[in-house]
């Protein structure tokens, strides 16, 4: 079968989610027996999100090729199976930093190198390589960040309208646009919807299927109007509402629109039946939990929504999976550097969760966070920074070393019980440059960590300059904080786990990043389920 493409832009203003409905597109399409992938073209010049601030970007989702990629692809994963990797995310900067190199080594032939061909020809050939990261892949869905009109999304817009053109029977574009309810005149206005389609138009684009972005669904004649002013079929017209619980709730909500349907319909596929039983299941769990836990999670960046994407998602499907509800408590540790504030900023919590950062910003608060959670036999997850964090409070507190530190925020510490990798200290790029992707992790027998995963070996991705210091490691083990999981070609420890504490775990990767909404990640399970535990000790 001859692979087709689905093309998905935004249009009217940014953060409509085209990344959620892109890979709610492709959920459905899954269970229609179709292998499907996802690629995001991001129109920004920086190389990849790995150096940006996450107040700018959110957070970066890593793949299992150590590429630093955009949030988007965290969404990917959690709704798809679609193979991620550095073939799945591509930014202005990766262009034109290769034609670049090819213009440099002479491929050209003296040739002027221009945006069209050049550009939009390397442009096409990244969506073509999507397509053939795998084999089998029936459906590659192509999401454009940015809003149509923008000048950075031209190249890519440019490039589909060529693509549309050399493959016509295999592509179809589906627009998001926002629908606005102006509460003063108390009328919804399609106004910027038929500007938006307008603008695609304009740039030799047409639109197979709109999804109107709305608080509610829209009447019958809005989407008449809108099709009539904006040249699309009235069947292809659909609401994409503001759902109340989860965004786990979206695949159903197109599905029972029958937006699958068209899609398929129009590209020629197979229309097999669709099975989302287990999706529906996890939408009731969500929806009428028997509990609720409040966790809270100390970060640097918990002002930002979207900073700690995968790890709000990853303690929602846990939850989920236990039918109960995780409310999330942001705490930002700069805010207290006293013991003594703690029992009031912390209240309430069934358990505490460091996630990964840079930077000394908040660090003694998350020391403070591992002292009182320790202390107090609370359950404590610490995620890449996180047991940093963990493993600096156990060496001052418990080995007595007082100015134990890591030589990130601490360059002259005498007990640099976190330290750079020798290879570390060479490094002049910050791009790029981490201990990134995926790496086995040997789990040692009789831990809770084995105990989570029931594996003696499993795979995790890493983002991350720092490690544990082994010269320290016969000290901690001896005092009770013991390595359970191990990246045995460089010895490095990447599980620890303090023995004689209900739940009190570190790891030195990101396991936020392998869960799933119906397949939630063994450790974030088992850290809801001794936050229930805590919780039921105090009742």
């Amino acid at each position: 079968m001859q692979t087709k493409y689905i093309f998905v832009t935004g249009g009217v203003l940014s953060s409509l989610g085209k990344g959620i409905a892109a890979s709610s597109i492709g959920c459905l399409l899954e269970h229609k027996g179709l292998r499907v992938a996802l690629i995001k073209f991001d129109p920004y010049i920086n190389v990849d999100p790995g150096t940006m601030n996450p107040y700018q970007h959110g957070e970066v989702y890593v793949t299992d090729d150590g590429a630093e990629t955009d949030l988007d692809l965290g969404h990917y994963f959690r709704f798809t199976n679609s193979p991620l990797s550095r073939k799945s995310s591509v930014t202005t900067g990766q262009i034109y930093s290769e034609v670049i190199r090819a213009e440099r080594r002479g491929d050209y032939l003296g040739k002027t190198v221009q945006v069209i061909p050049h550009i939009t020809d390397e442009i096409k050939q990244r969506i073509l390589a999507s397509a053939h990261q795998e084999k089998g892949i029936d459906v590659v869905i192509v999401e454009i960040g940015g809003t149509v009109g923008d000048i950075e999304s031209l190249p890519f817009l440019e490039a589909i309208r060529q693509f549309r053109n050399e493959h016509p029977t295999d592509c179809i574009n589906i627009h998001l646009t926002y629908v606005p309810y102006v509460k003063a005149a108390g009328e919804v206005k399609t106004k910027p919807t038929q500007h938006s389609i307008g603008t695609l138009r304009e740039i030799g684009i047409a639109a197979d299927i709109i999804l109107c972005r709305s608080e509610q669904a829209l009447p019958c004649d809005l989407k008449d109007k809108i099709s009539l002013f904006c040249n699309v079929k009235r069947e292809a017209v659909f609401d994409a509402t503001d759902v109340p619980t989860s965004i786990y709730e979206i695949p159903l909500n197109f599905h029972l629109q029958g937006v699958d349907e068209v899609i398929v319909k129009m590209l020629g596929l197979p229309n097999r039946r669709s099975d989302l039983t287990g999706w529906i299941s996890l939408i009731e769990s969500i929806r009428n939990p028997k509990a609720t836990l409040r966790i809270g999670v100390v970060g640097k960046y918990v002002q930002h929504q979207d900073a700690y994407k995968s790890i709000y998602e990853a303690l929602a499907h846990a939850g989920a999976s236990q039918g109960m509800k995780v409310e999330i408590v942001k705490i930002e540790p700069d805010k207290f550097a006293d013991a003594k504030e703690l029992p009031e900023q912390f209240r309430d919590c069934d358990a505490y969760l460091v996630p990964g950062g840079f930077g000394d910003r908040g660090w003694e608060g998350k020391i403070l966070t591992a002292t009182y959670c320790r202390e107090n036999n609370i359950p404590y997850f610490g995620i890449c920074l996180g047991m940093q964090v963990m493993v600096v409070e156990f060496a001052r507190n418990v080995l007595g070393l007082a100015r134990a530190n890591s030589t990130e925020m601490d360059g002259e510490t005498p007990a640099p019980v976190i330290a750079l990798l020798e290879e570390q200290h060479l490094v002049t790029d910050r791009g790029g440059t981490m201990r990134l992707g995926a790496y086995p992790c040997a789990l040692r027998r009789d831990t809770k960590a084995h105990d989570a995963y029931h594996k003696d070996q499993v795979s995790e991705r890493h983002r991350h300059r720092y490690e544990f210091n082994n010269h320290f490691r016969a000290d901690f083990e001896k005092a009770g904080l013991r390595i359970s999981g191990n990246f045995e070609a460089d010895n490095l420890a990447e599980i620890c786990e303090v023995r004689a504490h209900p739940w009190m775990i570190g790891v030195q990767f990101h396991p936020e990043f392998l869960s799933k909404p119906i397949k939630p990640h063994p450790l974030f399970r088992d850290f809801v389920l001794a936050a229930a535990a805590y919780k039921n000790k105090k009742e």
